[in-house]
């Protein structure tokens, strides 16, 4: 059994910052890419940004400038670092992994962390 635990999410203003943590546990052997996710009231999820296990990085062109992906491979660990927040980054931010537990290759995902910029 594999778990996501995401923490961080909160409310900020405009311009501010959040940094979001979503750390893996359970029966792993392996994690590919590793990356975050997004759904706003009314709209599709949508990718915000992924990491390989190699540190390769991909970013929606939204948060390109502002956002930073990282992760820590000995900690099973993804990290979503947010900068220059506009409110339309309002939005639940899931955690997603490729996750190696024994078998195949399997999707996880986190329970959804709520960012509300606003004023």
């Amino acid at each position: 059994q594999v778990q996501l635990v995401e923490s961080g999410g909160g409310l900020v203003q405009p311009g501010g910052s959040l940094r979001l943590s979503c750390a893996a546990s359970g029966s792993i052997f392996s994690i590919n890419a590793m990356g975050w996710y997004r759904q706003a009231p009314g709209k599709q999820r949508e990718l915000v940004a992924v990491i390989t296990d190699d540190g390769s990085t991909n970013y929606a062109d939204s948060v390109k400038g502002r956002f930073t992906i990282s992760r820590d491979n000995a900690k099973n660990t993804v990290y979503l670092q947010m900068n220059s927040l506009k409110p339309e980054d309002t939005a639940v931010y899931c955690c997603h992994a490729d996750v190696w537990a024994g078998g195949s290759w399997d999707d996880y995902w986190g329970q959804g962390a709520q960012v509300t910029v606003s004023s």
